[in-house]
């Protein structure tokens, strides 16, 4: 890496929202060919930030300089189509029913006599996947492709584009641990042809493992920028949450009592097969499997949203029916979902009213809702959750995408549930609120709370489950004690092995 040529510099950037400084005189440096990582808790100003960078929003004050041109602001088509600046987000940009060729080349279709040139096309596009050292058929329709290759798809777009600078924000968050190292090998390959990559995470590994510099943000500031190889864990955690982090997975000391839920030989028509577990009171157990292994859709299935085709489900040794949500909610069983945009916020309601959607009860009497304690009751949360929002009036989407998943998490905090379904319930989460949210599945399971936590992050799995449960393919592969564990042998029964 050439540290004399500068690509991109962004200085004195300003951006601000009502009651809200979002970005506060940042002034940043990118290298040519070099994994620049970004960190920070949620509502730090990272997305605020890239996202000025693409032309999706403009800067209040503050400029850009790129190839020696210094502008105010640009719009997206100029930010990928002069600038070579391209993003790949969680939420991918791409049409599902079309191919990997036509999504690439969506809009610049290669042409003979007026018509689209196929031929041409997956010819080109297998060229440029070639050059990413891809073996893929440029005829596949994107929509049977697995979520790593759709982000492969992406990635061959912008090299199409031209990239120079590539911006990925949480790319592996949707990808199993082979996947990811597809991914890593692949992000190399890119430096490597001299593409500067913005690498967004609340992974502190793959930050170790991948960039060469890291730039903190906490509060809208730039914190620092340190080469990676001169920091530590230790120290990015505490630039980034500016107090002292005393333990990952907190230590507890709980009585595991009677049982509360079992599940015996349900089957769904989704993916579930003859499974059966049961879960006791003040119990975290845990779920493990890779993707599609069946673990989402068993705990649609405990809360009602997935119908049951066969088996049985009973709480406190009498049989239940769930056949919806609502149902569940009467029972007192409440889900943290996997997808929290499609099932879990409701997006134009305020985060007070997201809060305490499910808890209308405690805050209402005679049917009218008491405004007075439906504002306790999200203040409070915010504030235990540390919810980064200027007032309990703003609207959840307006949040970022860990914040959303507070105010979820803050939702079954705030009723009175017995037993909680916790999927991926730290995923984009930053480290800091990570430890929070730890906590406060500690703290319900001592009050005699039942947790069921499904997450993807091996350590997470180990280090906070009293026991774990492997799925493979809609079943059942094993049971481990919490002194069993390894991840050797979870990802041996997650195989199917």
């Amino acid at each position: 890496m050439d540290e004399q040529k500068i690509l991109v510099s962004a200085r004195q950037i300003v951006k601000r929202y009502p009651g809200v400084l979002a970005l506060d005189k940042v002034d940043m440096d990118f290298y040519s060919g070099e994994i620049h990582a970004i960190c920070g808790e949620n509502g730090a100003g990272k997305s605020t930030f890239i996202k000025i960078l693409t032309g999706a929003i403009q800067p209040d004050s503050g400029c850009i300089e790129i190839d020696s041109v210094v502008r105010n602001g640009f719009e997206p088509h100029e930010a990928m189509n002069d600038f070579g600046i391209s993003a790949i987000y969680q939420e991918f940009n791409l049409i599902p029913a079309l191919s990997i060729a036509e999504n690439l080349f969506l809009g610049n279709e290669p042409r003979k006599n007026g018509l689209i040139d196929v031929n041409k096309m997956n010819k080109m596009a297998k060229e440029i996947l070639q050059s990413l050292e891809v073996d893929l058929d440029p005829k596949l329709p994107v929509e049977n492709l697995a979520v790593a290759y759709q982000q492969i798809v992406e990635i061959a777009k912008a090299t199409y584009h031209k990239a120079k600078l590539l911006i990925m924000d949480e790319p592996t968050a949707p990808l199993t641990i082979h996947e990811v190292d597809t991914l890593f090998a692949l992000v190399k390959r890119l430096k490597a042809q001299g593409i500067t990559i913005i690498y967004i995470s609340h992974r502190l590994l793959e930050i170790f493992e991948l960039s060469d510099r890291v730039t903190v943000f906490r509060d809208g500031k730039k914190i620092a920028t340190l080469k990676t190889s001169d920091t530590s864990k230790d120290e990015l955690i505490h630039l980034m949450v500016n107090r002292k982090l005393e333990e990952t997975y907190p230590e507890r000391s709980h009585f595991i009592g009677e049982k509360i839920l079992e599940v015996l030989h349900v089957s769904t028509a989704t993916r579930l097969k003859d499974v059966s577990f049961l879960l006791h009171k003040g119990e975290i157990l845990g779920f493990g499997g890779l993707v599609g292994a069946g673990r989402t859709e068993l705990a649609r299935a405990v809360y009602g949203a997935d119908q049951i085709t066969a088996g049985q489900i009973l709480i406190n040794g009498h049989k239940v029916s769930i056949r919806h949500p609502q149902n569940a909610v009467t029972l007192k069983i409440g889900l943290v979902p996997e997808d929290r945009k499609l099932h879990g916020i409701i997006s134009e309601l305020s985060v007070k009213e997201n809060i305490s959607f499910s808890s209308f009860n405690k805050v209402s009497k005679l049917g009218l809702i008491n405004v007075s304690l439906l504002e306790q009751a999200a203040t409070y949360m915010i504030k235990l959750l540390r919810i980064a929002t200027p007032n309990t009036q703003k609207k959840v989407k307006e949040l970022s995408g860990g914040n959303q998943q507070k105010v979820i998490i803050g939702r079954w905090l705030t009723s009175d549930c017995d037993i909680i379904l916790f999927d991926e319930p730290t995923r984009g989460i930053d480290v800091g609120a990570k430890q929070e949210i730890y906590e406060h599945i500690n703290e319900l399971a001592s009050q005699g709370k039942a947790i069921i936590l499904i997450s993807s992050d091996m350590q997470e799995l180990l280090g906070m489950s009293d026991r774990i449960i492997v799925m493979h393919e809609g079943v059942i592969t094993g049971e481990l004690t919490k002194e069993e564990a390894t991840q050797d042998k979870v990802l041996r029964l997650a195989s199917g092995e």
